[in-house]
């Protein structure tokens, strides 16, 4: 049966949704040994602006996924209302991550229809109105798991979002295991993504590691559940600039100029 992920309490209000952060990775490329969620752009942790941006969206409750120097980001963070942390022990993928998030997520209740967004902690252009969309049309469609997605010129490094020939998802592939024929197109995951927290923890505790990296892929996700003939869509609901992450001194000076153009714009 597809889940409803209009979950409600009693009295027909809607459960809030919670987040999951990953903020675990290393940032080998950033030439540091500082965990990168930690370096700074625009006068702030990469990882404050994630989390800020989830508050202003009505996220309250957030779960923090730390690995490298996990004390380090735990201080960092220490005292936020509504963040708690989840130590991913083997750095071994993103379904990984998750699935060290696995407890909390359980313990935060709500029933396997709870939306739970999943966003990733080196991506600080997230915008909270982008996080809303995904929430107010992962409701409409009452889907198990939807991705927000963008159409970019320069989908180098991403993810491509692949359709059937009427439109509808199909997979997440990776760079690295795409064919020739799957680089060409422009849609890309932008890790940005809603599920149900019943299919999420079904679906994470299937993952194997059968692709080029030997990696847990949360991307395989949607996959497994579209199988189950549970509803997964793909939405372009995000602007391609939220696509900035951070790999590399280069692109964290990128993302500070751009965050503080953003807020040179803002009324």
């Amino acid at each position: 049966m597809t889940p409803s992920t209009d979950a409600e309490r009693p009295g027909g209000r809607p459960l809030p949704p919670l987040a999951v952060v990953l903020a675990a990775g290393r940032g080998t490329r950033m030439g540091t040994d500082l965990p990168k969620v930690l370096c700074e752009a625009a006068g702030r942790p990469l990882v404050r602006w994630v989390l800020d941006a989830l508050e202003a969206a009505g996220i309250s409750e957030r779960i923090v996924v730390v690995g490298h120097r996990a004390h380090d980001v735990e201080r960092a963070l220490a005292g936020l209302p509504g963040v708690s942390f989840a130590l991913q022990q083997r750095l071994r993928g993103t379904g990984d991550a998750v699935a060290a998030a696995a407890p909390l997520i359980r313990a935060a209740g709500g029933g396997a229809d709870r939306p739970v967004v999943i966003v990733c902690g080196d991506s600080p252009m997230l915008r909270a109105d982008s996080v809303r969309g995904l929430l107010d049309a992962f409701t409409r469609r009452r889907a198990a798991c939807l991705l927000g997605t963008a159409t970019t010129d320069d989908p180098g490094g991403l993810g491509r979002v692949v359709r059937d020939a009427a439109g509808r998802f199909a997979a997440i592939v990776e760079e690295r295991d795409a064919s020739a024929e799957q680089r060409r197109i422009r849609e890309v995951n932008m890790s940005t993504y809603v599920f149900a927290a019943g299919p999420l923890l079904t679906a994470v505790a299937r993952l194997d590691t059968a692709n080029a990296a030997g990696e847990y892929y949360l991307t395989d996700c949607p996959r497994l559940l579209a199988a189950d003939g549970l509803v997964v869509d793909a939405v372009a609901c995000l602007d391609a600039s939220e696509s900035l992450s951070v790999n590399t001194p280069e692109q964290l000076a990128a993302v500070d100029a751009a965050l503080r153009a953003r807020g040179r714009d803002a009324p």
